[in-house]
């Protein structure tokens, strides 16, 4: 009887048409967390795909699904539950390790060697008519596909439908968010996530209209139900309780902030070219008083020498007719020197046309010097980079202090050199462990450390890791040109990432203490 209601809600949905918005970059993202959980009968050698919902890893070889879903295994010793997950080749069977029937929820570990995407679980506060995404595998696509039970049991994307949060609220004994993402038979376990992508609840069941078709109100067991059945079961999942920023606010406050940043720059160079005018005409001002002060003092000077020659030669003249030749001598050889020192002192005396270099002698020197700024020259050594929240992108990741020790040469912490590109340095980090590249990047200028990281399908990922497996990072200490080429190779693998990262992390960086 039940298989038969689940047909006929089947049918009924795949009359009913839906348009939905494209898949935002983050829910595509989180789509690779969820997967199909099959309940399969083996009989004399046979097998037969009996029923199948959704679910969404939490760990590398860890399911969340509902408990309804794995329910009728309990009434069979035949019977083995599989996940299929939505990227790969193949599916892979688990063992019930828990189950709340109180919560609906069920943990799924999977028996085979296997490396699932886990999904990040959002703690915060979930408010009303929030945006939010209901991702799994109605079983009404399947049937509109026609596709078979092999089909079924092989990898393939879930389906991602838009609603709004209508309200939390308590429900079946245990709480529930109330949302309008459509939900079909097939759905139930899979995740509803947020904007930013993450888990808020695991999808459960809805209203049902007199049709017996799904309704347009469904319901999620909520994350607090879903955080307690973890931990008293001691699965410690990736959580976040950062509030979501979506792609348009976070371009937004990225543009507000640049618009503002270029405000202050444009203000504080006019201020600049102000204080600099003001700074000329003073400087000027006292370049000419300074310049008709010391062609008086030559004057006089080169007059007072004259009349004191004319003195000086007087007593030569004096000295001669009183047959004083030895004074004779000295007078004249002072009226000589006095006549040379006039002669200096008029020739010497500073022009009218050293007015304009002196002003700006004056002016430069009275500018503060570039070294005197404490954030003008760039700083290498030991530093704490600290997260800057309103120029961040937080989704998933944690927002610790980073120690970085930066080398004037692109070396970090002194053992991972950075590549450099348009006076940029940075250094893509595509690791075999999981399926996201984080692109690193330093400016010493302003001392800020970003890290931009994306969230990519097994191709594309795949796609990265052969075009970053076609260049060898420098090590430390190999100069500018290996740096430089370091960062020509790395544009290969940035022109295969998306326009727009998952996640930017901006630090500003200090000293450390």
């Amino acid at each position: 009887m039940r298989r038969i209601v689940s047909l006929l809600c089947l049918i009924a949905a795949v009359l009913i048409p839906q348009s939905l918005p494209a898949d935002p970059p983050d829910i595509a993202a989180t789509a690779r967390s969820v997967v199909r959980v099959v309940l399969i009968e083996t009989n004399e050698g046979s097998v037969a795909l009996i029923s199948h919902g959704s679910g969404f890893a939490v760990g590398p070889d860890l399911v969340v699904t509902n408990a309804h879903v794995v329910a009728p295994m309990a009434a069979s010793t035949t019977m083995r539950v599989g996940i299929v997950p939505s990227q790969g080749k193949s599916g892979y069977f688990a063992k019930l390790v828990a189950y709340s029937a109180k919560q609906d929820l069920a943990l799924l570990r999977l028996t085979e060697k296997a490396k699932l995407v886990p999904a990040a679980l959002f703690t915060g506060a979930v408010t009303d008519g929030e945006d939010v995404w209901a991702v799994g595998y109605p079983g009404v696509v399947d049937a509109a596909q026609g596709l078979t039970t092999d089909e079924l049991m092989s990898p393939s994307a879930p389906v991602k439908t838009h609603g709004n949060v209508s309200a939390g609220r308590p429900g079946h004994g245990y709480e529930t968010i109330l949302h309008t993402a459509q939900l079909a038979a097939g759905n139930s376990g899979g995740p509803l996530l947020d904007s930013c992508g993450r888990v808020i609840g695991a999808n459960s069941s809805g209203t049902n209209s007199n049709s017996g078709a799904d309704s347009s109100y469904y319901f999620a067991v909520s994350m607090r139900e879903i955080s307690r059945f973890l931990l008293a079961n001691g699965v410690k999942p990736a959580m976040t309780s950062e509030p979501c920023k979506s792609l348009e606010q976070f371009q937004s406050a990225q543009d507000q902030l640049q618009a503002g940043q270029q405000a202050t720059i444009a203000e504080n160079a006019r201020a600049a070219a102000e204080k600099h005018s003001a700074d000329l005409a003073a400087a000027t001002r006292k370049a000419e008083q300074d310049v008709f002060d010391s062609r008086e003092s030559h004057l006089a000077l080169a007059g007072l020498a004259l009349l004191l020659a004319v003195v000086a030669g007087g007593a030569a003249v004096w000295f001669g007719q009183q047959g004083k030749l030895q004074e004779r001598k000295l007078a004249s050889i002072g009226t000589a020197a006095l006549i040379v020192g006039a002669l200096i002192a008029w020739f010497t005396r500073p022009s009218i046309s050293e007015i304009d270099s002196r002003a700006q002698e004056i002016a430069a020197s009275s500018a503060p010097s570039a070294g005197t700024s404490a954030s003008a020259a760039p700083e290498t050594g030991a530093m704490i980079c600290v997260i800057d929240p309103q120029r961040s992108r937080i989704t998933v990741s944690s927002t610790t202090d980073v120690p970085v020790n930066w080398s004037a040469d692109g070396c970090v912490n002194g053992k991972t050199q950075y590549g450099l590109a348009a006076d940029s340095w940075s250094r893509i980090l595509a690791p075999h462990s999981e399926d996201t590249v984080s692109v690193a990047a330093y400016d010493p200028r302003t001392r800020t450390y970003r890290t931009d990281r994306y969230l990519l399908d097994t191709e594309t990922m795949a796609r990265v890791r052969e075009a970053r497996s076609k260049y060898a990072p420098p090590l430390c200490g190999a100069g500018e040109a290996a740096a430089r080429s370091l960062g020509e190779s790395q544009a290969a693998v940035l022109a295969l990432l998306p326009g727009q990262a998952n996640e930017r992390l901006v630090y500003h960086c200090s000293a450390a203490p």
